[in-house]
């Protein structure tokens, strides 16, 4: 019987998207229509459809795409998955509970979701789901959820209007998720402060006008704009404006203004075993493989509602057992391989395991720098929806037993090759190259400073850093920021690429190249420019030429 997690009555034609989607960067929030150019429904539009897919991927602001989606009246009327899902359910939920925007949202057996596949229209009611010959009964999923008398209190209003709305969020997700108990988390990142669609800035400031305020230490994400400089920049009022009151919003509540994608490069480092709460896919899985902290992958909302309780549904990689590999993915590693190597394996790993957490072996060897593991984690989360990977030999958590059920596929020199290719499909003159998804880390920009080292950027090309506070900080302190400047690199905090927007991003540039796997796969469809990608050496080359590389590098072999 198929688990209905939010109801509504709706119907439509059925969409099957063949592979998860990431609603953020692959859904035009003003069309509904997939711009991921890499998915295979790339042109489908989402709207009025019922949407199938195995489950959602990318990142976890899909949550407010798909609010802004109700919003402009271009979403789905369902989405339907086969796995568990948090991030588009989520959205959905909002959508439907606080602004009477209806998604129902349903999961269903493997059989279930094979049967219906089948059928052109689907037809959804309170206690029944109808396609053709097909009538299912339709059962609420929930669980027995036990809650403090500290929750109760929460739920009673005692804390005032936003914790209580935060909290019925809070454990109407954690019964679908199945999760019989909430866990105390030390630390919150906020994601929801990217302003995607107008729907953010709605939601925030509702939950701040009710009176909201963090209740442990909150930072904040990468925003959309240079907070203090985007009117000087020249980016229009009508956009400008609200992103920066969205970030506003999150600050009036407490969170710190760090402003950045990359959280686990600030002083204060979750550590080992510590439960926390993190939205911004990248970040999720770099704390949880590579620090070993603990956090699902929360979508945007969620995060603040568990900033306003410290409350959050134990479920998922909170538990010891859902942290253990379902798939080994053996790696056969080139000779002579570059930084690029690292974004380009983490996004064909999460291809390999886009529903399951992996364990990559055949590294052990080649030791990883914590910007190669960064890189690497980011390109992950482009392709799989799992919240962590471990790697044998490097990660912490490497040592546990894989599942009973793992299974085993490879990863070879003719994967690489095929996604050099996809990855650079734009002409060789290059007008902009792209540094910082995730945002540059201080050794990144000292290392770029030094291949930049008697030399300029040419004329014809801009060269972008986006990077955080502090590391902005640091760099200015140590002189690398005077450096990079001196050769001509344009150094923007607060904002990332997969925020930016016109004029900050060169309305005039036609082809940018970048180091970024995450950017590489997202930027075709925000930015609706080609892409050219490869190892910040060749950034390097590129920014003082124009031009990219003509060539693969050696390690990569031609198919």
């Amino acid at each position: 019987m198929p688990d209905v997690i939010v109801a509504a009555e709706v119907s439509g034609p059925l969409l099957l998207c063949e592979e998860g989607l990431s609603v953020w960067g692959g859904v035009d929030p003003a069309t509904g229509e997939i711009i991921d150019a890499h998915h295979p429904q790339h042109g489908q539009f989402l709207t009025g459809k019922i949407v199938m897919m195995p489950t959602s991927r990318g990142s976890c602001t899909g949550s407010g795409v798909l609010l802004g989606l109700a919003f402009a009246q271009n979403a789905p009327h369902a989405l339907i998955f086969r796995e568990n899902e948090d991030i588009l359910t989520l959205g959905a939920l909002v959508a439907t509970k606080l602004f009477d925007r209806p998604i129902a949202v349903l999961q269903l057996s493997a059989s279930e979701y094979d049967r219906l596949s089948e059928e052109p229209e689907v037809t959804i009611r309170e206690d029944a789901l109808i396609a053709g010959d097909i009538r299912w009964p339709l059962a609420k999923k929930k669980a027995a959820l036990a809650l403090t008398a500290e929750d109760e209190r929460f739920l009673s209003g005692a804390y005032g209007e936003a914790a209580q709305v935060a909290m019925e969020i809070i454990t109407t997700m954690a019964m679908a998720q199945g999760a019989s108990r909430l866990t105390d988390v030390a630390r919150v990142h906020i994601d929801g402060c990217i302003y995607a669609s107008p729907a953010f800035l709605t939601f925030a400031r509702a939950m701040a006008d009710k009176g909201g305020r963090v209740r442990l230490p909150t930072t904040m994400n990468a925003i959309s704009v240079d907070h203090a400089n985007w009117r000087s920049q020249g980016v229009a009022e009508e956009f400008g404006l609200p992103a920066s009151q969205l970030a506003d919003a999150y600050v009036e509540m407490g969170a710190k203004p760090s402003f950045t994608c990359a959280p686990y490069l600030l002083a204060d480092k979750p550590a080992q075993g510590e439960d926390i709460a993190w939205a911004e896919s990248n970040a999720v899985i770099y704390a949880n493989s590579v620090l070993g902290a603990r956090t699902l992958k929360h979508a945007d909302f969620m995060d603040l509602c568990i900033a306003l309780t410290g409350r959050a549904a134990q479920t998922g990689v909170y538990l010891d057992a859902n942290r253990r590999p379902r798939r080994i993915i053996d790696v056969t590693v080139p000779e002579g391989i570059d930084d690029a190597f690292w974004p380009m394996l983490g996004w064909l790993v999460g291809q390999k395991a886009p529903d399951r957490i992996p364990l990559i072996r055949g590294l052990e060897h080649t030791p990883p720098t914590e910007n190669d593991l960064k890189g690497l984690c980011a390109a992950y989360g482009t392709t799989s929806a799992a919240p962590m990977l471990h790697i044998a030999g490097i990660t912490p958590e490497a040592d546990l037993a894989p599942a009973s059920d793992a299974d085993h596929v490879t990863i070879g020199p003719a994967n690489f090759a095929q996604l050099w290719q996809g990855f650079n499909r734009g002409a060789a003159k290059v007008d902009l190259v792209a540094l910082g998804s995730p945002h540059f880390s201080t050794s990144e920009c000292s290392a770029f400073a030094d291949l930049m080292d008697g030399a300029r950027v040419h004329p014809d090309v801009t060269t972008i850093i986006t990077l955080g506070r502090q590391s902005l900080a640091e760099i200015t302190t140590s002189g690398v920021k005077a450096r990079l400047e001196g050769a001509g690199v344009k150094i923007v905090p607060d904002l990332c690429w997969c925020s930016i927007s016109e004029p900050v991003f060169p309305p005039s540039a036609e082809t940018l190249m970048t180091n970024s796997g995450k950017y590489a796969h997202y930027a075709p469809g925000l930015s609706q420019r080609a892409v050219r990608f490869g190892s910040l050496a060749q950034c390097a080359d590129t920014a003082r030429t124009g031009k990219a590389p003509e060539h693969p590098p050696l390690w990569i072999k031609p198919e």
